[in-house]
C-alpha cells in the first residue's frame, strides 16, 4: 500500500545544494570548490551538523577518482569536513561552465556508450562516498535533445542501457545493501519534457527492456520544479500521475523559473517587462521559453524575444527556463515561480515517498549583476534557509 511521507517528521529528508553551480571539470577543481564554497555554506546553515550536497562530477573528474584510487581519500575528507553527497547530478557530462554550453549539455545521449560508462562510474563513486546504509540518487539526461529526432532503434538502445544500469544497481543492493536510484530528469524541449512523456517511455520502452520489478525500483524520476513550471504542468498532477503509473520520484530538484505575467500588464508595462527580460538572454545556457499555457515553445529566450518584439501583441504569461534564486518572488517587472515549490512540497506530502531535495540554482554566474550576491556562498545559504522554512511550513503544519 502506498504511504506518503509522514507529517511532523523532517528527519528522514535529505537536503542539499547542487554543486554544478561551480566551475571545474576535474577532481582537484571539484574538491577546491567544495572547500571554498560548500564549507562556507555549511558554516552559515549547518554549523554543528553535516550538510548534504548534490555532487556534480564531470566525466573527467569521475575517471580521475577511479583511475587514481582517490575515492577513499575523498570519502574520508568529506566525512571529516561534514559534507554528505547523498545525491549526484549526472546530467552534465562535460564542462558545464565553458563559454557556450547550450545544446552540448545533452551529449552524449542515452543510446551512446559514453553515457552508460559515465553513469556506471558515478554509481561506483557514490557507493564509496556515502555513509553505510544511506540511500543515494543520481539524476540523468532525459534520453536526448530531440533534434535530430530519435528513431525507434535509438530509443530501444537507450532503454537497454538504462536497464543495464538498473541491473547493476540491483546487484549492488543485493550484495552490499546499498540502494541507489537513477533518475530521469524531464526538461523542456528534450525527448522527455513532460510527466506524460516519462510515463509513456516507461510503458513503451523501459519496462519491456528488462525485469519490471528491478526497473521500477532502481529507475526513477528527478522532478525539477522549474522544468514542470516552465511547461505549465501542475505540480500535484505530475506527482499523482507518477504515483498512478507506479513510477517513483527519486529526487526533487528545488528550482524556480522566471514568470512574466504579460497577461496582467498594460502595454507600457509589457514593454518594460520584455526589456528587462533581455538581460537574461545570455550566451552560455539554453533558456527554453513557453508562451502561455497552450505551449508556444521556443528553444531559447532570444528566439522568443525576436518573435514577440512588439509587446502590444503579447497577452499571455511567459515561463523561462532560467534558474533564479529560490528566495526571490519578484524583481522589477518580472516574477518567479517560487510558489510552485510550495505546491510541489504539498504534492510530495500527499503523493510521494521522495526524501531527496536538491536546491539547484546553477545560473548564479550568468544572473544580472543586481541579482547576484557579493559571495556565492551567501546566496546559496539564503536559498537553503528559505527552503528549510518552506519544508517546516508544509511538513510540520
Amino acid at each position: 500500500m502506498f504511504e506518503p511521507i509522514l507529517r511532523n517528521n523532517l528527519m528522514q529528508l535529505q537536503v542539499g545544494y547542487c554543486t554544478n553551480v561551480h566551475a571545474g571539470a576535474d577532481w582537484p577543481a571539484a574538491r577546491e570548490n567544495l572547500a571554498r564554497h560548500a564549507l562556507a555554506v555549511k558554516e552559515a546553515v549547518r554549523p554543528k551538523a553535516t550538510m548534504g550536497v548534490g555532487l556534480w562530477l564531470a566525466a573527467q573528474a569521475a575517471r580521475q577518482l577511479l583511475e587514481d584510487n582517490r575515492i577513499v581519500a575523498a570519502r574520508d575528507w568529506l566525512e571529516e569536513v561534514g559534507l554528505t553527497p547523498f545525491t549526484f547530478n549526472g546530467f552534465p557530462y562535460g564542462d558545464f561552465h565553458q563559454p557556450v554550453v547550450k545544446h552540448r549539455v545533452y551529449q552524449p545521449t542515452w543510446w551512446e556508450e559514453a553515457r552508460l560508462a559515465y553513469t556506471l562510474d558515478l554509481i561506483e563513486i557514490q557507493h564509496v562516498l556515502l555513509p553505510p546504509a544511506m540511500e543515494g540518487s543520481i539524476s540523468t539526461l532525459p534520453i536526448a535533445w530531440p533534434e535530430p529526432k530519435p528513431n525507434d532503434e535509438q530509443l530501444r538502445k537507450a532503454a537497454k542501457q538504462l536497464s543495464a544500469v538498473a541491473e547493476r544497481l540491483a546487484r549492488l543492493e543485493a550484495e552490499e545493501g546499498r540502494l541507489i536510484s537513477l533518475c530521469l530528469e524531464p526538461e523542456p524541449g528534450c525527448y522527455l519534457q513532460r510527466s506524460e512523456d516519462i510515463v509513456r517511455y516507461f510503458k513503451d520502452y523501459l519496462l519491456p527492456a528488462g525485469d519490471e520489478a528491478i526497473i521500477r525500483r532502481h529507475l526513477r524520476v528527478c522532478h525539477d520544479v522549474c522544468h514542470a513550471a516552465v511547461m505549465f504542468e501542475d505540480q500535484a498532477d505530475v506527482l499523482q500521475r507518477y504515483r498512478e503509473a507506479g513510477i517513483e520520484v527519486g529526487k526533487v530538484q528545488v528550482s524556480a523559473a522566471i514568470h512574466v505575467p504579460l497577461d496582467r500588464l498594460d502595454a507600457a508595462q509589457r514593454e518594460n517587462a520584455l526589456q528587462q527580460l533581455t538581460a537574461f538572454a545570455e550566451g552560455r545556457y539554453l533558456h527554453q521559453t513557453v508562451v502561455g499555457p497552450e505551449g508556444e515553445f521556443f528553444e531559447d529566450l532570444p528566439q522568443a524575444l525576436a518573435a514577440h518584439g512588439d509587446s502590444r501583441g503579447v497577452h499571455a504569461p511567459w515561463r523561462i527556463h532560467f534558474h533564479v534564486p529560490i528566495y526571490l518572488v519578484r524583481f522589477g517587472a518580472l516574477e518567479t515561480t517560487q510558489d510552485e515549490i510550495i505546491r510541489c512540497l504539498e504534492a510530495v506530502r500527499d503523493y510521494s515517498r521522495v526524501s531527496h531535495f536538491e536546491v539547484e540554482t546553477y545560473a548564479w554566474s550568468v544572473l544580472p549583476e543586481e541579482l547576484q550576491q557579493p559571495q556565492l556562498a551567501d546566496g546559496i545559504a539564503e536559498e537553503i534557509r528559505w527552503f528549510d522554512g518552506a519544508l517546516a511550513s508544509i511538513f510540520l503544519d
